[in-house]
C-alpha cells in the first residue's frame, strides 16, 4: 500500500473516531465470518461499532487524536469497539457476547483518558454507566430533601391523626 493511500485511510479513520474519547480494544482472532457478521449486527442494534484497523495505522491515528495511551494495547490482530452509552456499556456487551463467542476478548479500554489494561477491564465493567450514574446522583441529591420533608410533615400527621380519633370518639359518643 502506498504512503498516500495509507494517509487517506488514516484520515478516514481519524474522521470516524471524531468525538470518540472512550473505546475498547478487542481481540477477534479466530472468529469465523458468519459469527463476525452476526456479532456486528447485534452490536449495531445497541449503536456499538466494531472497527478493524492495522495496528501501525491505529497507533499513528491515536497520536493525532490524543489517545496515545491505547497504543500499548495494540498487540496482534485487534478491533476497536466504541459507541453506545459509553465504554462501560461496550465492555459489558463484549463480555456478554464472549459467553457465546469464546474467541472474543477485551484487551483493554480507555475512559476519560485513563487506560484500563486487560487486568483492569473487569473492574471497568463494574463501573456504572452514564444513566446509572445519573440515577445514583439524583438519589443522593433527593434523599436529604425527602428526609427533611418527612421530618417536617411527620409531627403534623401525628397531630392530624390524634384530632381525627378525638372527632371519631365524639361522633361515637353522640351516636350512643
Amino acid at each position: 500500500m502506498s504512503k498516500p493511500v495509507k494517509n487517506l485511510l488514516k484520515k478516514a479513520f481519524i474522521k470516524r473516531l471524531e468525538g470518540v474519547g472512550d473505546l475498547a480494544v478487542v481481540s477477534v482472532v479466530g472468529i469465523d465470518g458468519n459469527t463476525n457478521n452476526r456479532l456486528r449486527g447485534e452490536l449495531k442494534e445497541k449503536q456499538i461499532r466494531l472497527t478493524v484497523i492495522r495496528n501501525a495505522m491505529a497507533r499513528q491515528a491515536f497520536e493525532e487524536i490524543g489517545l496515545s495511551g491505547l497504543a500499548a494495547l495494540l498487540e496482534g490482530p485487534c478491533a476497536l469497539a466504541y459507541g453506545g452509552e459509553g465504554v462501560v456499556e461496550v465492555v459489558r456487551e463484549i463480555f456478554g457476547r464472549a459467553k457465546t463467542v469464546p474467541q472474543l476478548a477485551v484487551k483493554g479500554a480507555c475512559m476519560d483518558g485513563e487506560v484500563f489494561g486487560s487486568e483492569r477491564v473487569v473492574e471497568l465493567s463494574k463501573y456504572p454507566t452514564r444513566i446509572e450514574a445519573l440515577g445514583i446522583l439524583s438519589r443522593i441529591l433527593t434523599t436529604p430533601g425527602a428526609n427533611l420533608l418527612g421530618a417536617v410533615t411527620g409531627p403534623g400527621r401525628i397531630l392530624a391523626g390524634i384530632l381525627k380519633s378525638i372527632e371519631e370518639n365524639k361522633a361515637d359518643d353522640k351516636a350512643a
